[in-house]
């Protein structure tokens, strides 16, 4: 096993995003279910991951009519709480000590952020952020090179959404999802083909904003 990187990719732990100021707008938390397709996969009692902030399933729901004919987003997990944020952060952060005694804290950090995003900036928190794949009217996933949530290790890379190597049915599927996404104003988390943001501080730092339209909050 070998820590995966891409160059050019700016990491989400990278000084530059959580210089990023936040103006939070006061958006509320919408529950996504009765507007999107969701998946239960990663529910919660509390139905945490089917909410969003109003802007960004705004901006899903103009993409799900970007999509061509028989093509429909599935919405996997979209707000974390920061507990569960936190846990996920250090658990991933334990497995890579244990696999990669060498690395420094400083690497174990960055490389930790490939695949989940520190606490104090972290866009599932903020209900920014959007893990989502694509799926037939039916409801069957479409192949997208990964399973959704594969890290760098598990997939050796081929999670990043640029990654080469993968088939040409699911690069097809990749372009159509970000097609349809970033023309409706996310950006993507380029380690991560899955995840798609609006109005955080990376989304802030990808497309030049002055600043973040959500921080974190309670549900």
């Amino acid at each position: 096993m070998r820590i995966t990187t891409m160059r050019d990719i700016v990491l989400i732990s990278d000084p530059r995003v959580a210089s990023i100021p936040v103006e939070e707008s006061g958006e509320q938390l919408i529950d996504v279910r009765e507007r999107l397709r969701t998946d239960g996969r990663l529910a919660d009692p509390e139905g945490a991951f089917a909410h969003l902030r109003q802007g960004l399933l705004t901006r899903l729901e103009e993409a799900q009519e970007r999509l061509p004919q028989g093509y429909r987003l599935l919405i996997v997990e979209g707000y974390r709480p920061p507990a569960m944020q936190q846990r996920i952060f250090d658990e991933y952060s334990a497995e890579l000590r244990a696999t990669f005694p060498q690395m420094s804290p400083e690497e174990i950090y960055a490389a930790a952020s490939r695949y989940v995003s520190p606490i104090a900036v972290a866009p599932h928190t903020a209900g920014a952020a959007v893990d989502l794949t694509l799926c037939t009217e039916d409801g069957v996933e479409l192949d997208m090179g990964t399973p959704l949530n594969a890290t760098p290790e598990q997939s050796d890379g081929a999670c990043y959404t640029a990654a080469p190597g993968i088939s040409s049915e699911a690069r097809h599927h990749r372009d159509l999802l970000g097609a349809a996404l970033g023309s409706a104003g996310l950006v993507n988390y380029p380690t991560e083909w899955w995840h798609w943001s609006y109005g955080d501080r990376y989304w802030a730092l990808a497309t030049g904003a002055p600043h973040a339209l959500y921080g974190p909050r309670a549900l």
